[in-house]
């Protein structure tokens, strides 16, 4: 299925091509986004008009245009390089205003170009890597060559996961799109094709598609597409006929926001590393604090709230276990009543998705005051706490829908594995192999896809504990903090008590609330506490609970102990096999929640973002 951070639109043919990729635009509003903006042929020229903030905005900066144009290239953005502005709107021209480029994704090797192309004597007027991009395309274009093979060629200088659409001054009626990784889909019509980044903002328009596959090129005119492969060859159109209603179609054909971001999660695994590993299997963190800041932090204190707070847990386990670096976690909630002990030294990371989150913001601004180092992982560019903290490291999850939150979860999980393992390289951290860890972290992606494919069975498991009047989350180590977020999945979207502890505290009072029907999920994911687990599961079943166990695909010992096993591939770092197991958690709330009838992407009483304390 799709998965896009941005909106892309496109259209050429008869009709006012501006009105239809506003509405193109209009009709992906449900992706999120942070700015827009329109390229459009203008008597000979290329006219661009963006602005931060809602569509609105555009609309209302748009409505003296020129009614008589046909092509149009249009973009709703959501930020990952520079603040949602108007000039880091989208789209862009290159040097010579001879193109405009719309684009979702990342470059990767932007600020190696942007050199590159600086020493060249160009001038830049936006923050953003998709300026980049289309000054690269502009110097392919300025020999004179069609604009595919500029783009062609522009690509092979490009490094990331991206699609980049274009049009140019020179060649009227022409849109050029290419697919790496980030997904491009072609409306087919008659007289007219359309372009999008998600199918909703071609259903209006026509039924036929054509899914623009990974490393291909495509041309659109009013007469027809072309799609050639990454040689220039021409290749046959695939089309598909699209069944779906328009809700559908934006749930990516899912039942709901939450079921696809779940299923985006290999891509966010994948755009949380993007840009952040280079060739040497090095981690390359950019606008962090210089090197030897890292040398002088003694402790690291993370805040964060609900599903924000589980994660920084698992950065706990990790800067802990790794690093050896002391780290503490706190509520956000509670951070500044607790009179928390900090000195220069320290270092308050706040986690957030949305980064407007009330308490989390308090906090940070106790610690500004106090003088203390502050770095924000944050989804949203511009948000409070990403311009507030000293240094911000961006998850690149995309914008998220669901209340429930999950892919938020996995992304800021990547991005404080990526962050520990980054000080271990600057601190030279005897032990560790960075460029091993690396290895295991570019297997993920893969390997959430394979977590996913067990779908049916987790359903099948669903069906067998829906009724359940209690449900315990336990695990030990990494697992312990995963069935923290397991369990808040399943009593915010199920509305089911849970009960979630580090297993051996079982003993010490929960245990008295085992009785037949209430079921137990263990995480047992690390074989050096397989045993230990095994004698909870025991302790449960020993009183007519039900256990399921989430443990991997090479475990010897604890599916034989519990009543439903559910596996995950197995990672030669524990750490990163208890983070897959948070998927499972995800889809067994997710499905057990549906069968229940509950309502998922908007559950009672809850809201998105928290901006009241």
């Amino acid at each position: 299925m799709l998965f896009n951070m941005c909106g892309i639109a496109g259209y050429v043919g008869p009709k006012n091509a501006v009105d239809v990729v506003f509405d193109q635009l209009k009709r992906l509003e449900y992706r999120g986004y942070d700015s827009a903006g329109i390229a459009f042929r203008d008597n000979g020229n290329i006219a661009v008009v963006k602005r931060a903030g809602k569509l609105s905005e555009l609309g209302k900066a748009l409505h003296d245009m020129p009614s008589d144009t046909h092509l149009a290239i249009a973009h709703s953005r959501w930020a990952t390089h520079g603040a949602p502005t108007d000039l880091n709107a989208h789209p862009h021209y290159d040097a010579y205003e001879q193109v405009a480029m719309i684009h979702n994704g990342i470059i990767e090797n932007y600020l190696d170009l942007r050199d590159e192309l600086v020493a060249k004597g160009h001038l830049f007027q936006s923050q953003t890597d998709t300026e980049v991009a289309a000054h690269v395309i502009g110097e392919e274009y300025a020999p004179g060559v069609p604009l595919e093979e500029a783009v062609r060629r522009a690509v092979k200088r490009l490094r990331g996961a991206f699609a980049l659409v274009v049009i140019s001054k020179r060649e009227d009626g022409k849109i050029v799109a290419v697919r790496n990784a980030s997904p491009i889909v072609i409306g087919l019509g008659k007289g007219e094709n359309l372009l999008a980044s998600d199918i909703p903002a071609l259903l209006p328009y026509t039924r036929d598609v054509v899914v623009l596959e990974e490393g291909h090129l495509a041309v659109l005119t009013p007469e027809g597409v072309r799609v050639l492969d990454e040689d220039g060859r021409d290749l046959p159109l695939r089309t598909e006929r699209i069944d779906w209603d328009v809700a559908m179609a934006e749930r990516g054909g899912y039942e709901h926001f939450m079921l696809k971001e779940i299923h985006e999660q290999p891509a966010v695994i994948r755009q949380s590393l993007a840009g952040r590993i280079d060739e040497n299997g090095q981690v390359r963190l950019e606008r962090v604090f210089s090197e030897h800041v890292w040398t002088e932090i003694d402790r690291v204190n993370l805040i964060a709230c609900g599903t924000a707070y589980h994660a920084a847990l698992m950065g706990k386990f990790l800067f802990e276990r790794l690093l050896r670096l002391p780290t503490d976690v706190y509520y956000s909630s509670e951070f500044r009543y607790g009179d928390p002990v900090l000195s220069p030294r320290s270092l308050a990371i706040f986690v957030s998705q949305s980064g407007e989150t009330a308490d989390t913001l308090a906090a940070l601004r106790l610690c500004k005051a106090r003088r203390i180092r502050t770095l924000g992982i944050v989804n949203v560019v511009g948000s409070s706490i990403a311009r507030e903290c000293d240094r911000t490291i961006f998850t690149q999850a995309g914008p998220e829908i669901s209340v429930a939150s999950t892919k938020a979860y996995t992304a800021q999980v990547m991005v404080l594995t990526l962050l520990a393992l980054y000080i271990a390289q600057v601190n030279e951290a005897a032990g560790i192999r960075v460029d091993d860890w690396i290895g295991e972290l570019m297997q993920l992606p893969e390997k959430a896809k394979r977590v996913l494919k067990t779908e049916p069975q987790i359903v099948e498991v669903c069906r067998k504990i829906q009724d359940a009047p209690l449900c315990f989350f336990l695990g030990r180590g990494a697992d312990a903090y995963t069935a923290l977020e397991g369990a808040l999945k399943f009593k915010e979207i199920c509305y089911v008590p849970t009960q979630e502890s580090p297993a051996g505290e079982m003993k010490h009072g929960p245990l008295a609330l085992v009785v037949p029907g209430v079921v137990a999920i263990f995480g047992a994911t690390d074989p050096a506490t397989a045993d230990k687990v095994v004698s909870n599961m025991k302790e449960v079943q020993a009183r007519g609970g039900t256990v399921v166990a989430i443990t991997t695909d090479e475990d010897t010992v604890v599916h034989k102990a519990a009543d439903h096993v559910l596996q995950v591939p197995h990672s030669k770092h524990e750490f990163l096999t208890a983070l897959l197991s948070v998927i499972p958690l995800q889809l067994i709330a997710y499905h057990v929640a549906r069968i229940r009838g509950c309502e998922i992407d908007q559950p009672r009483n809850l809201a998105k973002s928290v901006t009241v304390e």
